[in-house]
């Protein structure tokens, strides 16, 4: 996904310009040390391009760079998110939905059209579908395995938030578990409700 290669790289040059930094002109090191993130790239983005070869004048144009790059990603991942933001309004209003996780959900159903006649074979493509496992007098069902795994990521990212600040969801994990079902099989099951949602959402979203 575009959105987070750009989120990869940025965080891969943030971790670039801290390790120039560590090797900087002493006094150049001092005076960004102790500034947040945002603070010391915009700095570091101010520096003047100063002649020569020497180690000092190096370490200066590379922070420059570096700093120049991250804003460069910064504003492209910001575009994305104003972009995923503006195409799916309505799957955003949902409690624990992001532009992250509705990407995600977004791209899974795009690229399987075919997949999306019913809830149920959505929820089979996010791997949230229950799969039968009895054996003998034991019945059960186990989590699906199959399906895109950055859709499954998704909808688990979706499921934390209401497991965490919602009453009536605790409580529904807690009965799950009551009955006999382990805590991955409720939460299983959360996940399989917030996959019908998201269908429900994703196909009366505008082509």
């Amino acid at each position: 996904m575009t959105k987070g290669s750009a989120i990869r790289s940025r965080s891969q040059a943030i971790n670039q310009l801290k390790a120039v930094l560590v090797s900087a002109d002493p006094a150049l090191r001092e005076s960004l040390t102790g500034l947040s993130n945002p603070k010391l790239i915009r700095r570091c983005s101010e520096l003047e391009a100063v002649g020569g070869i020497s180690p000092a004048a190096a370490a200066r144009h590379a922070l420059r760079l570096l700093a120049r790059r991250i804003q460069h990603l910064t504003e492209e991942i910001n575009d994305l998110t104003a972009r995923i933001t503006a195409r799916a309004p309505r799957i955003l209003e949902h409690y624990g939905v992001g532009p992250d996780t509705a990407a995600a959900l977004l791209i899974a159903a795009g690229d399987n059209p075919q997949r999306m006649g019913s809830e149920a074979s959505f929820a089979r493509l996010c791997g949230v579908s229950p799969v039968e496992a009895s054996s003998g007098r034991t019945q059960r069902r186990r989590l699906n395995r199959d399906g895109d795994r950055q859709a499954n990521s998704a909808l688990y990212t979706v499921v934390l938030a209401p497991l965490r600040w919602d009453t009536r969801t605790r409580d529904y994990v807690e009965r799950r578990i009551n009955e006999g079902k382990t805590r991955r099989e409720a939460i299983r099951c959360l996940k399989r409700y917030i996959a019908r949602v998201m269908y429900q959402t994703i196909t009366r979203e505008p082509r």
